[in-house]
């Protein structure tokens, strides 16, 4: 389609729009449903990648659509803070790709979003000129449906968002909370009058109503998340006590009082030990680097799998003496189409031996333990943010130089923060390979809701008793791996039974290419 075509569209849709403001109050909120309905219809598409129009799906984010703000700004519309993961919550603003005053259209990547998995691309749907940045490259743990940018259809509106700050993204979506709390306190001065006494009298701050639920205005809500304020914290001024947005301007924190108040109120989450803190002579004898997303995530999720998984370990060693031949035939045989690794047969092994053992390629589900019909194997890469496991998928029914290429291609795009959600997320085993740093054997954690993962040491020569020798020994060279398992769902017969597998393929790998 033109891009002549898809501006008259555009046109149209906004024409469509302006007419949804001007009908009734009844039928504006039955558009607003369609028009909400059919954005998730769109953002379930088989797309893998994640774009703008997936605000919409997001309860807490702020829809990308088009309306006036109530400084009678030209008609914009707001891009939010994308979810561009099933666990995202909050995430990073990266490099921006495009600067105020440049065209986009669809597929255009807008800005670098870290996330709680990783660094990736953010593609906006939509089309216009970018008419301001909302938010600096740099900001860290800004909330998934905050507003990020403005766009214009008309390239000439751009100068009038020069001073477009976030407060004006809000407006259009909140424009009507400041006058409904100014309404209903000048609706109800004798009700406000005979609540105060009320309100004041008990000593807790938050006003409620209906058990625990706190009394306030959307607004006030809004800006007591943007304080990472405690809303029920705060003393109500409005009607029957109601939180207005005032309050929370004016909220200050109460400090620490007396011992008797400190006892009384509960225990908080145990804090990380305090540091060592070292003096110089010279200057400062550290530096305190700044946790990312993707940091506080992977310690949350390995800290929950070693409190809560119950791991064991069981070790084997293989002999790696037909597998260094047989790769060394096979990458000479290649004429430079592939070159196959060890990690390569061990994925291939691992993927056999998920299918001639399926009890290992099993999730723990609390009621029960869902069993994964094709071995979709999880491999550990290291990124400078942090570690993250493509997926190599149906890894049982690829050939080697397939899975070289697949995991080659993959684990540079992983570096680079340029995987797919779908590309990481998910797998049924997992596979952590140390060797090439010369570690001889470990012991890796369960990367939960996977029951097991298969930790690689290096090789090694090895002297064995051999009789088939003149002097009685030979030299093999050997590799240790280590089997973590969850014992809620793999025993251990059916580890040991595994690891036998594994070693039969690895040993005698001309099985995997039967």
């Amino acid at each position: 389609m033109s891009s002549a075509a898809r501006r008259q569209i555009l046109r149209a849709s906004n024409g469509l729009r302006s007419a949804a403001r001007l009908s009734s109050a009844r039928t504006t909120p039955l558009l607003a449903r369609h028009v909400v309905s059919g954005a998730r219809s769109l953002s379930s598409t088989s797309n893998a990648k994640f774009v703008a129009l997936r605000a919409f799906a997001t309860p807490d984010a702020g829809a990308n659509a088009r309306y006036y703000s109530s400084k009678s700004f030209p008609a914009h519309n707001v891009i939010s803070m994308p979810a561009l993961s099933p666990t995202m919550t909050q995430g990073g603003i990266g490099a921006w790709q495009k600067k105020v005053g440049d065209e986009v259209v669809p597929g255009d990547v807008l800005v670098e979003i870290e996330t709680d998995k990783a660094q990736m691309d953010f593609e906006c749907q939509e089309e216009g000129y970018l008419a301001k940045i909302l938010v600096d490259t740099g900001a860290k743990d800004y909330s998934v449906g905050k507003p990020i940018a403005v766009l214009v259809e008309d390239k000439n509106d751009i100068a009038a968002f020069e001073n477009f700050t976030l407060e004006d993204a809000g407006a259009g979506g909140a424009a009507s909370a400041p006058a409904a709390e100014k309404a209903e306190e000048k609706a109800a001065p004798a009700e406000s009058a005979q609540a105060a006494p009320a309100a004041t009298a008990p000593s807790s701050p938050a006003s409620s109503s209906g058990g625990d639920r706190v009394k306030a205005s959307p607004l006030a809500r809004k800006t007591a998340n943007e304080r990472n304020l405690d809303i029920s914290q705060i003393q109500g001024s409005g009607p029957g006590g109601r939180i207005v947005k005032e309050d929370v301007v004016n909220f200050k924190a109460p400090a620490a009082t007396s011992t008797s108040t400190s006892a009384a109120a509960p225990a908080p989450a145990a804090a990380p030990p305090a540091a060592y803190a070292p003096k110089s002579a010279t200057g400062d004898a550290f530096t305190d680097i700044p946790t990312s997303n993707m940091r506080r995530v992977i310690a949350s999720r390995l800290s929950e799998s070693k409190q809560t998984v119950p791991h064991y370990y069981v070790t084997v060693e293989i002999n790696m003496d037909k597998i260094s031949k047989l790769r060394e035939v096979l990458n000479k045989a290649s004429d430079g189409k592939y070159k196959l690794s060890v990690n390569d047969f061990i994925i291939k092994a691992s993927a056999l031996s998920l299918k001639k053992v399926p009890e290992v390629n099993s999730a723990w589900q609390g009621d029960f333990i869902r069993q994964y019909n094709s071995a979709d194997i999880s491999v550990a890469v290291a990124t400078p943010t942090g570690l993250i496991t493509p997926i190599v998928t149906n890894a049982e029914s690829r050939g080697l130089a397939d899975i070289s290429s697949t995991v080659k291609d993959m684990a540079t795009r992983a570096r680079s923060g340029k995987l797919a959600p779908h590309e990481y997320q998910g797998g049924s085993f997992s596979i952590s390979n140390l060797g090439m740093f010369g570690v001889k054997n470990f012991t890796a954690i369960i990367n939960p809701p996977q029951s097991c993962i298969l930790a690689i040491g290096g090789s090694s020569q090895k002297i064995v008793p051999d009789e088939t020798k003149e002097n009685g020994i030979a030299v093999q060279t050997v590799m240790e791996v280590t089997l973590s398992s969850d014992h809620r769902v793999v025993d251990g017969a059916i580890a040991a039974t595994w690891l036998q597998a594994f070693k039969e393929y690895m040993e005698n790998p001309l099985k995997m290419m039967l």
